[in-house]
């Protein structure tokens, strides 16, 4: 129960900040997630091939996903963030006061 609680809390919370982002456009906020996405994923040190075998997603998708063109499900969103060891809201809001962030 305490998992489906924490859950919860999470979702809305995600809910709340991609609502809230900005007033930006849907293709804004999907760029701002693949921008994200790649930061962490880089942060890892985790190619796409190998993030692709660990969500046991396409590594295609994921690229799609970096770059803003593809609109992940909420289950997606569960995977991407289990594999990378982070809650999903990081995904929207990543670490994008970094200074020392480079993307590429």
């Amino acid at each position: 129960m305490r998992h489906c609680r924490l859950l919860s809390v999470e979702l809305l919370t995600t809910y709340y900040i991609i609502y809230t982002m900005d007033n930006s456009t849907d293709k804004n906020k999907l760029a701002t997630f693949g921008t994200n996405l790649k930061f962490l994923r880089s942060q890892k040190g985790i190619s796409q091939e190998e993030f692709a075998d660990r969500t046991k997603l396409d590594r295609t998708y994921i690229s799609g996903l970096e770059r803003g063109k593809r609109n992940p499900s909420f289950l997606t969103l569960i995977k991407l963030a289990q594999n990378l060891d982070i809650s999903i809201e990081k995904l929207f809001v990543g670490d994008c006061n970094d200074t020392n962030r480079t993307i590429g």
